[in-house]
């Protein structure tokens, strides 16, 4: 059985991360997509908060699972026992990043992890959840951008953080 994991921060998913999420499914018997729990940013939707939207976004997908970690990638592949790790590239800036991390990560598993690179198909090519959050604070149309869902709870979280706002003003 090919099984692999694609990970990421997720903060929000965008169309982009779903086409890539699509394919791979596509080439894996199981494909464990799973939430970065990255300590070092301030994500707008907590963990529990992306695994329930995945969840939601894949749900006509049988093949994925949906899970979250904490630390390195390659010790949570070598825990679950997996030896692919999925990266989508939108660039050549993403693929400079990603090679180096493809090789860190195979060095550090002695071997036993390869990645594969899936290139973002064109109409997502420009989407980035940072770019879709800023958007979203101006009250930007990020429809297109990300699953329908997602763009009503994104809308809703700064919704929140206005009112929040402005009771602390």
């Amino acid at each position: 059985m090919k099984r692999a994991v694609y990970t990421g921060s997720f903060d929000p998913i965008t169309n982009g991360h779903m086409d890539i999420i699509r394919r791979a499914s596509e080439i894996f018997d199981v494909l464990i997509v799973s939430v970065l729990n990255n300590k070092e940013k301030t994500p707008l939707f907590s963990v529990e908060e992306r695994v329930k939207i995945l969840e939601e976004a894949t749900k006509d997908l049988p093949n994925v699972q949906i899970d979250s970690f904490s630390g390195l990638l390659v010790d949570y592949a070598q825990e679950k026992d997996l030896h692919v790790i999925v990266r989508g590239l939108r660039a050549i800036t993403d693929f400079e990043y990603e090679l180096q991390m493809a090789q860190t990560n195979r060095m550090l598993s002695h071997g036993k992890i390869d990645t594969v690179f899936l290139t973002t198909s064109l109409e997502y090519a420009y989407l980035s959840s940072s770019a879709i959050k800023q958007i979203a604070s101006f009250d930007g149309d990020i429809t297109p951008c990300v699953p329908d869902f997602v763009a009503d709870l994104i809308y809703e979280k700064y919704r929140q953080k206005k009112l929040s706002d402005n009771r602390n003003v």
